[in-house]
């Protein structure tokens, strides 16, 4: 799986399109297709200031966990990832510094820069990029909010589907993905468009 299909996976718009006057009469033949729905969710997620992340993953190896993650998209950012088997870690960071602790432990400081993506340090960017084939499915609701769902399919994933709920009234958030593969899933929720981040230096 590519790194931006895993990113998505564990956890997942207007703003790029432009539309002609034809396009502003109301016609069905003229709704966008699925793929310029998920372009166009995927330039309004990435042009977000700050926003909220919830992603519970599961797998055959037991290794089930639920991570939150406040972010701006950038350099500043917070998250809390829990195991099924009671082990969690906490990790910030900010203006270039990192912040970790486990299990209610003794925050340790280091600078990001030397930060190793195979010890699991938190990013604050989030892969926004659109992949596969998408296609349409019947209409839902996100805790309460009108949705479109699209299923998208990827060679490179091996057999894995996604759906991405996306929102159908205001902007077009992507307000839920929903990953499902053969011995791993994953639902991932997106809440908190562009509300204040409150996000400090913890005391080491």
């Amino acid at each position: 799986m590519t790194a931006a299909l895993a990113c998505l996976a564990l956890g997942a718009a207007v703003a790029g399109c432009t539309r002609s006057a034809a396009a502003e009469k109301p016609s069905a033949s003229k709704e966008p297709t699925a793929q310029q729905m998920l372009d166009a969710a995927n330039d309004t997620m990435k042009a977000l200031r700050s926003v909220t992340v919830d992603a519970n993953a599961f797998d055959a190896s037991g290794e089930d966990r639920s991570t939150r993650l406040r972010t701006d998209l950038k350099g500043r950012c917070a998250s809390k990832t829990t195991w099924a088997t009671g082990r969690s870690l906490e990790e910030m960071r900010i203006d270039g510094t990192d912040y970790v602790r486990t299990n209610q432990g003794r925050w340790s400081a280091a600078p990001s820069r030397e930060a190793k993506p195979e010890e699991g340090i938190t990013g604050c960017t989030w892969p926004f990029t659109t992949f596969g084939v998408a296609k349409k499915r019947k209409p839902t609701e996100v805790n309460g909010s009108p949705a479109r769902r699209l299923l998208v399919t990827d060679k490179a994933d091996g057999g894995g589907t996604y759906t991405f709920y996306i929102a159908t009234e205001g902007k077009p958030y992507i307000l839920k993905v929903v990953y499902e593969g053969a011995v791993y899933h994953s639902i991932t929720t997106f809440s908190a468009f562009d509300e204040p981040l409150d996000v400090r230096p913890p005391a080491t």
